[in-house]
């Protein structure tokens, strides 16, 4: 991953806040986000293939749900650059309210 890539990545506000709200909660199917960010699934998922052809996140399957989480693979320096972007969350993302933990999927 280079710098240049992940911030192209993450110009993109749909992407960021996926990425934040993912960030936060460690993992998260489409189903949560498409409720936290008022997105339709189409439009998320598009954006959750292109996070995960790029390197930022990873997913897995459990049954008929899949979860995207950071990808664990990423060099220190991103997850340092998430770790600051969630301390700051409430002021950088007021719109990413937290998700209630009771998922559509579980």
């Amino acid at each position: 991953m280079d710098a240049v890539n992940f911030f192209k990545c993450l110009s993109d506000e749909t992407r960021l806040s996926i990425v934040m709200l993912v960030a936060e909660h460690k993992e998260l199917c489409v189903c949560d986000l498409t409720e936290k960010l008022q997105l339709s699934q189409p439009k998320i998922s598009r954006h959750l293939a292109l996070l995960r052809a790029s390197g930022i996140l990873q997913d897995r399957r459990q049954g008929q749900w899949v979860y995207y989480s950071i990808a664990a693979h990423l060099p220190s320096w991103c997850n340092e650059i998430f770790d600051v972007l969630k301390l700051q969350h409430t002021t950088i993302f007021p719109q990413l309210q937290r998700l209630d933990r009771k998922s559509c999927c579980e």
